[in-house]
């Protein structure tokens, strides 16, 4: 992701209503930190994604992602979406818990030396565990086992509230910010008027 944005002024910016606004980190590592590979708790897996229906893969990132107004995904076409998760350069990894999908985790090689950490996260109910841990060690250990130079990730300020610590204490080191405007997802019926309900809705 590039840093060079156009900037906006200090102070003050109205937000058009209908719309979200986010603060996003960019963070990287250039290089694999000292890790010890973590075991994940009994009964959780972390599985390569083989493909399914395009609804089963909405519907796993609607679970996840729905409390943190994830819905890039959501709002692709068919076409596109086919196109995206059959990308040979895209690694994506399900969590499993006694055979129930509990959280996603992708990689990205696109971009030659370069790997991103696309998306990682849990369902509601499986935090504090150690599993984010576990899945992140594996992240990095995945990500460094190619050629690489750089990994790097994108947090926001809609994101669990410690993401961004959880990163950084991971060993990426933010590098950028960027503010993110966009149609608020809720209003359109990619995600449920429900999810996140501490980001407030304001109706145009």
């Amino acid at each position: 992701m590039s840093s060079k944005t156009s900037a906006i002024p200090a102070g003050y910016s109205d937000i058009p209503a209908g719309h979200i606004a986010s603060v996003v980190t960019c963070l990287e590592m250039r290089q694999k930190p000292d890790i010890t590979p973590r075991a994940l708790p009994e009964g959780f897996t972390l599985e390569r994604y083989t493909g399914g229906s395009l609804d089963q893969y909405r519907a796993l990132f609607r679970k996840v992602g729905a409390d943190w107004l994830w819905f890039s995904r959501l709002l692709m076409s068919d076409e596109k979406l086919t196109s995206v998760l059959s990308k040979t350069s895209l690694e994506i990894y399900v969590i499993r818990h006694e055979g129930n999908d509990v959280g996603l985790m992708e990689l990205d090689f696109g971009v030659p030396d370069e790997a991103e950490l696309v998306y990682l996260g849990l369902v509601s109910g499986t935090t504090g565990q150690g599993i984010g841990r576990a899945v992140m060690n594996a992240a990095i250990e995945l990500a460094w086992s190619k050629p690489i130079g750089r990994f790097w990730v994108h947090t926001c300020s809609f994101d669990h509230p410690s993401a961004l610590s959880f990163y950084c204490r991971s060993g990426f080191v933010p590098y950028a910010r960027q503010v993110e405007v966009k149609p608020d997802p809720r209003l359109s019926g990619a995600l449920p008027l429900t999810a996140a309900p501490q980001v407030p809705i304001i109706r145009p």
